[in-house]
């Protein structure tokens, strides 16, 4: 049985991969904004078999109550073994373009806000010496685009991070996951009209997901195809990607 942290539990990727835990037997510790939301997760994924679950809400951008919830955490599951990070927003890159305060919002929800509490549970897990930190960033933190930059830029400096901390951890037997998704069907993109072959539904990423860990894999791509689409987009040379309206 594993006992599990989910933060940014309401996002359509992580509730579904909560229902995989939960019907594994797993212990659930749920986080997010929404109360409401929460509690209805909760109670479905009691139905599927989680042998326990808690909620607490949170914004992550009040980095003064990561501790907190940490804290809380531990105490309702009796300690952690998994953490799941899947919290974030689509950032509104021609709002970005204009407004510092925008900008940095979104750098807060999805960069520095992980970054802060996989710095407060490194170190728990690190003194425990063992377990998993599965965060969530994005194919978009590859390769800088015009259509996102921002949001590409925010997953690019957690993708950094979670190398440099995969590093660290790995002589104290704590694997570190980068998950990286490509394009998504969830509500988060539904303003997008047009979804063609490449976008997966979040049950397909969240099985992706559940393997990975279970595997203690380092970095993942979801769906796997997605790992030598971002190569070809790597390589393509500045001279032309600057060309390209991607």
């Amino acid at each position: 049985m594993r006992k599990i942290l989910i933060i940014g539990a309401t996002s359509a990727i992580a509730e579904a991969t909560a229902r995989i835990f939960a019907a594994r037997g797993d212990a659930l510790f749920l986080v997010a904004r929404n109360a409401e939301r929460l509690q209805a997760i909760k109670a479905d994924l009691d139905l599927r078999g989680a042998v326990r679950s808690a909620t607490a809400t949170l914004d992550v951008a009040d980095f003064s109550a990561h501790a907190t919830i940490v804290d809380q955490a531990e105490r309702e599951l009796g300690g952690l073994d998994t953490v799941l990070i899947a919290h974030g927003t689509l950032s509104d890159q021609g709002e970005c373009e204009k407004s510092i305060d925008a900008l940095r919002r979104e750098f807060d929800v999805n960069a520095l806000a992980t970054m802060a509490l996989l710095t407060l549970l490194a170190s728990a897990f690190e003194a425990r010496r063992n377990g998993t930190l599965a965060v969530i960033s994005s194919v978009a933190g590859d390769r800088g685009r015009q259509s996102n930059y921002v949001y590409g830029s925010a997953k690019a400096a957690v993708t950094a991070f979670l190398s440099g901390l995969r590093q660290r951890l790995a002589k104290a037997n704590v694997n570190v996951l980068t998950i990286k998704p490509g394009f998504v069907d969830t509500p988060m993109t539904a303003a997008i009209a047009n979804k063609g072959t490449l976008w997966a539904k979040p049950e397909r990423v969240a099985a992706g997901i559940v393997r990975a860990i279970d595997k203690r894999r380092s970095v993942v791509y979801l769906p796997w195809f997605w790992a030598p689409i971002m190569l070809v987009v790597k390589l393509v040379p500045e001279a032309v990607f600057k060309k390209l309206k991607l």
